[in-house]
């Protein structure tokens, strides 16, 4: 499927998280905290300024960025689960 977010919307989807505790101990889908990572899928054209212009995204499809726990919307896209966040939401770029 082809999405392209809107204004200074991201697409981005988590990454996978630890399945098991450090003490051998495996945790249940219910329980695990949703990771805070994830590595962006597609980024719209920018936030639309109050003049009409158009400031240009900084981020790019591929980087991995942290962001905040309650950020952003859940959608599903062929089968797997995503999150639509406004670029402001987005707290940190991870170096590779």
């Amino acid at each position: 499927m082809n999405f392209t977010p809107l204004n200074d919307r991201i697409l981005v989807k988590r990454t996978d998280s630890i399945e098991m505790s450090a003490g051998g101990i495996i945790i249940p889908d219910t329980a695990k905290e949703k990771p805070l990572e994830a590595l962006i899928v597609a980024v719209g054209a920018g936030k639309l300024l109050k003049n009409g212009s158009r400031r240009s995204p900084t981020l790019k499809v591929g980087e991995r960025v942290l962001f905040g726990k309650y950020g952003g919307d859940e959608i599903q896209l062929d089968g797997e689960d995503h999150l639509i966040l406004r670029e402001d939401e987005i707290l940190a770029v991870i170096d590779n």
